[in-house]
């Protein structure tokens, strides 16, 4: 492994996603956990998969702010929206994640950003980390 520049700390207690709280190192992050309402729970608190989509569409916008950097792209207003999608396999009794990673952007064409969209996917700790893991899709709109 290269040079560590980051360790993030955080701690889940409890219940974990069923009530328990999440918390960061430094305080910052302080995170109430709760099942979904979709998944037969009450709601009212965040939950893991939400907890990873946003920490993915954070680094993913990063990504894609340097692949068009190193491509000399201008970018005018970016957002990525991730979704993280929780599978049951009832025969298995298993779980699983997949992912959709959507750039939205403006002022550049369409061959551009679904440019940009697979070089942030080559570059961003989060895909690599996921690679051959889960399945992830990756679309790009240009308004």
């Amino acid at each position: 492994m290269s040079e560590v520049t980051y360790t993030a700390v955080a701690t889940s207690t409890a219940e974990g996603r069923n009530g328990g709280r999440a918390t960061s190192d430094d305080g910052l992050l302080d995170v109430g956990l709760a099942v979904p309402k979709a998944l037969g729970g009450a709601g009212g608190g965040t939950n893991p998969e939400q907890l990873f989509a946003a920490g993915w569409a954070s680094c993913f916008v990063g990504a894609v702010r340097r692949v068009a950097s190193v491509k000399q792209v201008p970018l005018n207003d970016l957002a990525v929206v991730a979704e993280v999608t929780l599978h049951h396999d009832t025969a298995a009794g298993e779980f699983q994640l997949s992912a959709a990673l959507h750039l939205e952007a403006s002022g550049i064409d369409q061959a551009t950003a679904d440019d940009l969209v697979r070089g942030a996917h080559q570059v961003c700790p989060y895909s690599k980390a996921t690679r051959g893991t889960i399945e992830v899709t990756l679309d790009a709109t240009v308004a």
